[in-house]
């Protein structure tokens, strides 16, 4: 059966391959094969341009614009090509090493020098670099700019309803009085701390050999100090050096990485399902879609089916990177081969953080505010009022205010009329009397107004 979206065994490249095609360059095997390619050239002119090498002289403008064409103009072609001998090597770095020789040969001044591509390296000196490029580009041309782009979004409407009166609700009772705008730039402050921390992971990587001692260099170049040209060299492509490994870079940045992920989609979680909350109840309106069914049997219902799915996929994301992030820190001796395997979804969990982002953010843009509902819940919840009744009441010494505001709204429902009556009882000044006597429920909102435009 030939491939195609209705084919593929995956949603991320079957239902919604449309959603995840901004990932296809990074985390696609030919994007992993592509940046292996990569490094193994920019260590073939770190060798080259290294004095004590003598056996592999400097090269020529010419030999290394020929490099550079390898590495720029690379095509899905090209890894299609390293496929192929891939099938007889049945070792996916052998075949990158072979796919280049064949190449440096069709260069004259490249072709006497082919054994050194690959000089001294185990695999794992071109993967964890792969990998770490790989990640570092999916972080900074897909996963921050869609984190930012709903992050926008919400400080947008913390903004527009920052001074919107709305009923909170604690343990899903009715309680102190909010705004709505305040209750999305919390989210925004949230998000704001994970993107930082997403910002400014390190992305670290090796280049040591077989089992982290440089012991195959050494032999060669014994005179060479190996140390300071992995340095160079790893830095050099924009990673961090880690200069203590095994066989495999230890992938603790991975698991941080994925861990500040797995928070960035709890959070976001944490929203889809309130936002859902709030449409249930009213407070918000989802725009309707022409064309669009609700229902197979119900025509009246517009269900909130894109915060529906942004949970579901937020969640099959979290459980795929938390598995990531426990398990690749983890390797029997100086490696095993586990986390070869594992590493390959990172592809399928990033494709269901994306569907969930963009899903996430198709919802937002189709809610409106029913502000008539809103206001309607406030006016009929006087009994939010006791609050700040009963802390009057405290600074001026009256007994037991807490126990007696207790006694008239616990479980009741309150009118204004009941609650001035009381007011009217109190042995207070008058203007803390006039002050309690005008407060409402959509007045009792502390400073929320100020700390939704805070972060917005």
């Amino acid at each position: 059966m030939e491939l195609s979206p209705l084919t593929a065994v995956s949603s991320v490249d079957g239902r919604y391959a449309g959603k995840t095609a901004d990932l296809r360059d990074y985390c696609s095997e030919h994007g992993l094969i592509q940046r292996r390619v990569l490094v193994e050239i920019r260590w073939f002119q770190a060798l080259a341009q290294h004095p004590e090498i003598e056996e592999l002289p400097a090269l020529s403008s010419s030999a290394n614009d020929f490099l550079e064409n390898l590495c720029h103009n690379y095509s899905v072609d090209d890894s299609a090509a390293i496929k192929a001998i891939e099938a007889t090597t049945n070792h996916d770095v052998k075949a990158v090493e072979y796919f280049l020789k064949e190449k440096f040969s069709e260069y004259d001044e490249l072709s006497e020098y082919v054994e050194y591509i690959h000089f001294a390296c185990t695999s794992e000196d071109i993967n964890n670099l792969a990998y770490g490029l790989m990640l570092k580009d999916t972080l900074s041309e897909v996963m921050l700019p869609v984190l930012l782009e709903i992050r926008e979004a919400l400080a947008s409407m913390a903004e527009s309803y920052a001074a919107l009166p709305m009923l909170a609700r604690t343990h899903g009772q009715t309680a102190s009085p909010t705004t709505l705008g305040k209750e999305l730039a919390n989210v925004v402050y949230r998000l704001d701390r994970q993107y930082q921390a997403l910002s400014n992971q390190a992305v670290l990587g090796k280049a040591n050999g077989a089992v982290g001692n440089f012991n195959a260099h050494l032999s060669a170049y014994p005179q060479i100090d190996w140390m300071a040209l992995s340095r160079t060299f790893v830095e050099s492509l924009g990673l961090e050096w880690n200069p203590y490994s095994t066989q495999i870079e230890p992938h603790d940045w991975i698991a941080e990485l994925f861990h500040a992920q797995v928070r960035v989609q709890t959070i976001l979680i944490d929203l889809c399902r309130d936002i859902w909350s709030y449409i249930s109840i009213g407070y918000f309106r989802q725009k309707p879609v022409d064309g669009e069914v609700g229902s197979s049997t119900m025509p009246h219902k517009i269900n909130p089916i894109d915060f529906e799915n942004a949970e579901g996929n937020f969640g099959v994301a979290n459980a795929l990177l938390d598995h990531l992030a426990l398990k690749l820190p983890i390797s029997r001796w100086q490696r095993d081969l586990t986390d070869s395997t594992v590493l390959r979804v990172i592809g399928t969990a990033y494709g269901h953080k994306l569907i969930a982002c963009q899903s996430l953010l198709k919802g937002m843009s189709k809610l409106s505010v029913n502000e008539d509902r809103i206001r309607a819940d406030l006016d009929s919840s006087w009994e939010v009022l006791a609050e700040a009744i009963q802390t009057v009441m405290r600074r001026y010494g009256i007994d037991n205010p807490y126990e007696r505001l207790k006694a008239i709204t616990r479980g009741k429902t309150i009118s204004r009329d009941v609650l001035h009556a009381f007011i009217g009882t109190l042995e207070i000044p008058q203007e803390a009397r006039d002050a309690l006597l005008r407060m409402t429920p959509a007045d009792y909102i502390g400073n929320a107004v100020e700390m939704a435009r805070i972060n917005s």
